[in-house]
């Protein structure tokens, strides 16, 4: 079932093949248990990372509308902005960015190199912002304003993380089901870091379908759990809805003894 709902939706193949579930042979025997990684770090568009699959489904709509130009934002070493940059220079589409910069710092390498020097080179125009506190507001006078210049914007949400989006996530949780059975595995948990909420909401609301007994556990990277709970939940409800499936009884699970006083800064 929730495979044929998935398959409604237009999807752009930017990852053609599953990505590895890697046994972690030290922290196992750290840990006394075996310690699998679903390493969506390995996904091939523009050095990898998981925005691939939210990107996936995102940009076939934005095509889909005629879109000539992606509206995205985050900080200036975003994951996500540079994949967002990266995929629209490969589809032919002009990509804005709004980059604010959450550490205030005056490094020059965080400032210029890495991300935001691969987002010069996939030729995006970038606009820095004081802070994204508005972020859904901000995103939308920058689309209005490439309206007002006769292009036409589709704007994706930091990391990717809408219910549309959050369908890649979705999709992952059935090729990491698939996985688990091919090697006879049953899970006690999947962890994984929780920010801007599309990836757990789609993970979580596929294993309550596919393995119901199967905790989906996030490990929040810039909130506490009271922050990002209704976060998670209000992106589940809408991506359950999206898919016509039925919405999980019991709330979210989150952690949230992991993250610093601003996200990127140590504890």
């Amino acid at each position: 079932m929730l495979a044929t709902a998935l398959a409604r939706f237009p999807r752009l193949t930017l990852q053609s093949s599953a990505t590895p579930l890697e046994l972690l042979p030290r922290l196992s025997a750290e840990l006394g248990r075996p310690v699998y990684c679903k390493r969506d770090d390995t996904t091939s568009l523009a050095l990898g990372g998981n925005k691939v699959r939210k990107l996936e489904y995102l940009v076939a709509a934005a095509l889909a509308d005629g879109a000539d130009t992606l509206v995205t934002a985050g900080a200036i070493q975003s994951n996500h902005v540079r994949q967002t940059a990266a995929v629209a220079a490969q589809q032919g589409l002009g990509c804005v960015a709004l980059l604010e910069n959450p550490i205030a710092t005056a490094d020059p390498g965080y400032l210029h190199g890495g991300n935001r020097l691969l987002l010069e080179l996939f030729g995006a125009e970038v606009s820095a912002v004081a802070a994204l506190d508005d972020p859904v507001s901000q995103l939308e006078t920058a689309a209005e304003r490439l309206r007002q210049q006769g292009r036409k914007p589709w704007v994706i949400p930091i990391g990717g993380s809408s219910a549309l989006g959050a369908l890649g996530y979705v999709r992952a949780g059935l090729e990491l089901d698939a996985q688990l059975h091919e090697l006879q595995l049953q899970p006690a948990a999947v962890i994984l870091a929780s920010g801007s909420a599309g990836t757990q909401a789609g993970l979580d609301l596929a294993f309550h379908q596919l393995r119901p007994e199967l905790p989906v556990i996030g490990v929040t990277v810039s909130r506490t759990e009271a922050e990002q709970l209704p976060k998670v939940a209000l992106l589940r409800q809408q991506l359950a809805g999206l898919l016509g499936v039925a919405l999980p009884e019991d709330p979210p699970q989150l952690r949230d003894g992991y993250f610093g006083p601003c996200y990127g800064e140590p504890n």
